[in-house]
């Protein structure tokens, strides 16, 4: 299969090498332009829970001029709109698109872009990515990869592309209901993605302090009971153990708000912890735990970039 990878960031970088490594053909397409002049010179190294591989691939800063059959969009939220105009750009009539990112909202922008007839939706759980340095992404665990149509009809072109991600190593599997793919990831993300960013801790740091831990616990609850009232079908009845279950897996991963915070780029809070009173109002609901988390992280963006102020 041939596929374009819009956003070989962290994640983008395990999807194109083990995809790569498969024998399908793969390109990579990323704005970070020493990342991009990395992989075109020394390939792309990938390390951590798959193994350690370096994979030759042709990388470019924006989209060539070729057709693909996949278009797997990875960026962060705040630019999926740009990579739905990019996943255009290699779309032939049969082209699907499958757009992975974390928190709730970012689907529906692509499907307004690319058609919701053609377009996938994933959910990436368990990795624990980070960059190292340019051309080489590190990951500490990769426990599923869950896709569905987006428009909720034939599931087959989610069963046909999930075998192929399967086939190159990944626990990939094609669901009818990705609302509950997508809020189950969420009530993990909750859990810690405000907490780590506000204090700089990992997952397994968070679970186990004695104030962290807490609300850690608390607003996974406050986003399982609001799931719970919007009907959404979780697999589990035990948000406290999902988490817990979660953390034990990679205790020392950072979760990418903390990751953007450290490196002074914008997070994603606002569709991770900030989707959480959004979807809330829906039902008549609040969501004050995940509402306060996710002002105290933009305040905290807020602040790291506003301008030094120095007192005479």
């Amino acid at each position: 299969m041939k596929t374009a990878v819009v956003g070989c960031g962290a994640m983008g970088s395990i999807y194109a090498a083990l995809l790569a490594s498969s024998g399908n053909v793969v390109c990579a397409v990323d704005h970070n332009t020493r990342h991009v002049a990395a992989i075109n010179e020394h390939g792309l190294r990938v390390s951590g829970a798959s193994g350690d591989r370096v994979v030759d691939m042709v990388a470019y800063t924006e989209p060539p001029e070729m057709l693909v059959d996949l278009v797997v969009i990875a960026v962060k939220a705040a630019h999926v709109a740009d990579a739905a105009v990019a996943a255009l750009r290699l779309s032939g009539p049969d082209t699907l698109v499958l757009t992975i990112q974390n928190g709730l909202g970012s689907a529906e922008i692509v499907a307004d872009m690319v058609g919701p007839e053609r377009l996938l939706v994933g959910v990436a759980q368990g990795f624990g990515a980070s960059l190292p340095a340019d051309g080489h992404a590190h990951h500490n665990d990769m426990k599923a990869i869950r896709m569905g149509a987006y428009s909720g009809t034939a599931i087959e072109p989610a069963q046909h592309i999930a075998s192929i991600w399967s086939s190159a190593g990944f626990d990939a599997v094609a669901v009818a209901d990705i609302a509950s793919m997508q809020w189950g990831k969420l009530i993990c993300n909750v859990a810690f993605s405000a907490q780590c960013a506000l204090t700089g801790m990992t997952l397994g740091e968070v679970v186990d302090h004695p104030e962290m831990g807490s609300t850690s616990r608390a607003a996974a609850l406050e986003a399982w009971e609001v799931a719970q009232a919007l009907n959404v079908a979780l697999d589990f009845d035990d948000p406290v153990q999902q988490v817990r279950d979660f953390a034990d897996r990679m205790p020392l991963a950072k979760p990418s708000v903390l990751l953007d915070i450290e490196a002074g780029r914008t997070s994603e809070v606002g569709v991770i912890n900030g989707a959480v009173p959004r979807e809330a109002k829906k039902v008549g609901m609040t969501a004050p735990v995940n509402a306060t988390l996710t002002g105290l992280v933009q305040a905290l963006e807020r602040a790291s970039r506003a301008p030094e102020v120095r007192l005479r």
